[in-house]
């Protein structure tokens, strides 16, 4: 049985191979052509059938040989939309800006501007890698706006620009953190204290501050006994302000145990240096005790005292 079928189902592949080849041909043949108007309208018909691939191909051998004639505008039009709906967000976002620099009178000027933004906004990536695109997006929104302050597509580049920072708001605040996590911190401190900057109004605010704290008493601790008061009163400070700030914070209990330990460390500075000033070999000792310019290791913390996530 399957004898006979055989040559039958041999039939049938090398007529859907022949069919294949043909409409290959077919294509190949108008994709060579110097009739432009028809592979114009192949194009389109392409374009309207969602196959951009195919589309793509035919505007790319059109787009020069229709520059500077009536269909140039329409024909560039769709062709930054092949890309888009390709998902060629770098190629496509070049061509709506090439479009709205071209042609700056068109209606369609405003949403290819708007169009070139968006594809910054896709190409921005998650917020652990480099936010070149994402500070590019901002720009080119913003550019948006100010360009077309009456635009409906307004609304929506502000909500994108939002998204935007606090991509760029969340790397700022994990990066801080991560100078706390490996021991430097110092730098911590400093890193906090952008962030805050940076971002007035947070939603990391409170823990940020806390951990500000936290920092600057591991700084004070590890630091050369002749800077220890000096930095140990900064992280009290710090506590104050703390305090005042979140009173009813649930780092609160926290926060006064850092504070209750700087003050002993205070305490303990003290008696270290009183005894060094009757002692030459441990005042030589201390000084040559490194004053936290590198990376002291880690603090190691009580499961009671982890670090919020």
């Amino acid at each position: 049985m399957f004898k006979k079928q055989r040559p039958i189902l041999s039939g049938l592949l090398i007529v859907l191979l022949l069919v294949a080849g043909s409409c290959k041909s077919k294509f190949e043949k108008l994709k060579a052509s110097n009739d432009n108007a028809k592979k114009y309208q192949a194009a389109l018909a392409y374009y309207n059938k969602k196959e951009y691939s195919r589309a793509l191909e035919l505007f790319e051998t059109l787009v020069q040989r229709y520059r500077g004639q009536a269909q140039a505008e329409d024909l560039y039009y769709y062709y930054a939309y092949a890309n888009y709906n390709l998902k060629d967000y770098t190629s496509a976002r070049y061509h709506f800006k090439t479009f709205a620099d071209t042609y700056p009178s068109s209606l369609r000027a405003e949403e290819c501007r708007f169009m070139a933004a968006y594809c910054y906004y896709l190409d921005s990536p998650i917020y652990s890698l480099d936010q070149e695109n994402t500070n590019k997006a901002i720009e080119a929104l913003q550019l948006f706006i100010n360009l077309y302050p009456k635009s409906e597509r307004v609304a929506e580049a502000g909500k994108l620009i939002q998204n935007l920072r606090d991509k760029l708001e969340r790397k700022s605040y994990e990066n801080a953190k991560l100078y706390l996590t490996i021991g430097d911190y110092q730098s911590a401190v400093m890193a906090f204290g952008n962030t805050l900057r940076d971002y007035p109004d947070t939603k990391y605010a409170e823990e940020l501050e806390y951990l500000t704290i936290r920092a600057q008493y591991l700084y004070s601790k590890h630091s050369n006994e002749y800077k220890q008061e000096e930095r140990y009163n900064l992280t009290l400070s710090f506590e104050q302000q703390f305090a005042e700030k979140y009173p009813t914070s649930t780092y609160m209990h926290d926060a006064l145990a850092l504070k209750k330990e700087s003050e002993q460390g205070i305490i303990l500075n003290k008696r270290i240096l009183a005894e060094a000033a009757n002692d030459q070999k441990l005042a030589r000792k201390l000084a040559k005790k490194d004053t936290v310019t590198g990376q002291p290791p880690a603090e190691k913390i009580d499961d009671n005292k982890k670090i919020p996530n």
